[in-house]
């Protein structure tokens, strides 16, 4: 009869990702999908409950109104600030832009996505607030 032997594995925390400040951000960054994924099923029960009439409508808003829809939809958006700070951040090791020849800094296209960012916001609050 042979045996194989067992290595030996070191027990390792469950928690092992809250010790390093790099590691947490990450695991965040990777939970924060979950929650742009629920912003995109709230948005989609939004389109419906207004497709389909004003009562449907107001069930919706009665709905949204909850406290604990509420306070979904406040982690949410603070996990969807960090998720598009986190990816903002990142865009220059994602992408190589060069502009004659020549690479563009990263804190130059960093620049441009938060100043893209605000311009689309002030024009969002403009439309949404006149």
């Amino acid at each position: 009869m042979t045996t194989t032997p067992r290595l030996y594995r070191k027990p390792v925390s469950t928690f092992w990702w809250v010790r390093r400040r790099s590691y947490l951000i990450f695991v965040l960054r990777e939970l924060s999908s979950v929650f742009v994924a629920w912003f995109v099923v709230y948005l989609l029960f939004l389109v419906h409950a207004v497709s389909s009439g004003s009562e449907a409508y107001q069930r919706f808003l009665s709905w949204s109104a909850g406290s604990w829809v509420l306070a979904l939809n406040t982690i949410a958006l603070l996990f969807v600030l960090m998720h598009t700070v986190t990816w903002f951040n990142l865009t220059p090791k994602a992408i190589v832009v060069r502009v004659r020849g020549r690479r563009v800094a990263p804190v130059v296209i960093v620049g441009l996505n938060y100043l893209l960012w605000g311009l689309l916001t002030a024009i969002v609050a403009w439309v949404v607030l006149r």
